[in-house]
């Protein structure tokens, strides 16, 4: 098998590279499928370009000369137009089964920035499909990704890798909102500062349900953007008192340097919508509600530093899973080279059994034709002997390659036999 994997992610590779180096749209994917087939012919190949990676698996016969790094480096950038000095230094590559470990981890989410992310599994997914439709699979990518496939959900079930949430925002929603709303459909959202983590925790709650969004910022610009990009509306700052009347879900991000509610103010506030629920997310550091204001009946106020400690907890929980995945890997790994080779050397028995069975053949017959009195039975021993002898002959090679196979690195031979005995024609 020639199976070369070349990437560039997150933990390797600045995100400006990559972002120059990613396939961003289906044309561009398809384009690039056209060349690499252009380029290499008889190649298989998968690209995989998300936010935090490009890597391209590309696949060859065995009998056809390897795919280099440098080659597909080059074609990274005559596709896209970027210099090999400004990129070349930041890309890695994997051979065999060390290309299949990486593809096995990438699924799994040990590659990822937050363990156990379950984005990354569709994110293959879609790309191997992409390659299907494009045509550009074949056996060894087929058997490759959905190898990777199966990892991936003996992972999700022999490990607990993917429990518990590790982003503030993940946590926040999914950890603490969830356990005090049972749905979201019908809540006001109000966003105060529209901050980045403001608007990482609105795509979680939009994930929810959340139709009605109102954001405030002291920037009328700032928060006009922030609420036709989540389908929002905006409000001016002089209404923030109104709105903190009503809102079920407060997300506050400022960047002010003192609390900008205290109790006695959200206290006051609230005696629009007497006994209606406070759901207060104050990601401002320093903090943007004072913590009295958690002390209201009907107000739960979580800050940035008790996010912080339950997104810890549960990722110390999560790399305790890690030794367990890397485990499943390696199972996953060992059988899918183990299960290749079987099936190379399997093609390798059955040319050399009929190779040198058909060669017997044909000198039994020029015998028999030089022998006309051979009666039947004759005939018969005649054959079986040798039979017997060709399968004598061929016993130790094969019992060595078997032997080999058994433990999944038999490639060396299979290359020997092949050229021993002429396999490559």
């Amino acid at each position: 098998m020639n199976l070369l994997a070349l990437y560039c992610t997150h933990q390797t590779t600045p995100l400006a590279i990559r972002e120059r180096l990613a396939f961003a749209s289906r044309e561009q994917l398809a384009a690039a499928y056209s060349m690499l087939q252009e380029r290499f012919p008889e190649t298989e190949s998968v690209v995989l370009s998300t936010c935090n990676r490009v890597e391209l698996y590309l696949a060859r016969p065995s009998d056809a000369e390897p795919l280099t790094p440098p080659q597909l480096a080059q074609f990274l950038s005559e596709f896209h137009g970027v210099p090999l000095d400004e990129f070349v230094g930041e890309m890695r590559a994997a051979t065999g089964s060390e290309a299949v470990r990486h593809l096995f981890e990438v699924i799994s989410s040990l590659d990822s920035m937050v363990l156990g992310e379950p984005q990354i599994v569709n994110q293959v997914r879609e790309a191997y499909r992409v390659a299907e439709e494009q045509g550009t699979c074949g056996p060894i990518t087929h058997a490759l990704f959905q190898g990777a496939i199966r990892t991936s959900g003996r992972v999700r079930t022999d490990t607990r890798l993917a429990e518990g949430k590790v982003s503030i925002a993940s946590v926040a929603v999914g950890d603490f909102a969830k356990s005090i709303f049972d749905h979201f459909d019908d809540k006001l959202v109000l966003v105060i500062g529209a901050g980045e983590m403001a608007e990482e925790t609105l795509r979680y709650l939009k994930d929810e349900g959340v139709q009605e969004i109102v954001v405030i910022n002291r920037n009328p610009e700032r928060a006009e953007r922030v609420a036709a990009e989540w389908g929002g509306r905006a409000a001016p700052w002089s209404e923030l008192n109104k709105w903190l009347g009503v809102a079920d879900v407060i997300v506050s991000t400022t960047g002010a340097d003192k609390p900008i509610v205290d109790a006695e103010l959200f206290k006051k506030v609230r005696l629009a919508s007497p006994g209606r629920t406070a759901f207060i997310l104050d990601l401002g550091a320093p903090r943007d509600f004072t913590t009295s204001v958690g002390e209201l009946d009907s107000v739960f106020l979580y800050d940035i530093d008790s996010l912080k400690q339950t997104c810890e907890k549960n990722r110390k929980a999560r790399i305790r899973e890690i030794d367990k995945a890397c485990r499943v890997i390696e199972d996953e790994t060992a059988k899918f080279m183990a299960e290749f080779y079987r099936r190379a050397g399997g093609e390798v028995v059955s040319r050399l059994m009929q190779d040198w069975h058909g060669v017997s053949k044909d000198e039994l017959d020029r015998l028999f034709n030089k022998l006309p009195h051979l009666n039947e039975k004759d005939r018969d021993q005649i054959e079986r002997t040798v039979e017997r002898i060709v399968n004598k002959l061929l016993h130790p090679p094969l019992e060595a390659l078997k032997d080999e196979a058994r433990d999944g690195t038999p490639h060396g031979l299979i290359n020997a036999l092949k050229r021993l005995f002429g396999l490559n024609d």
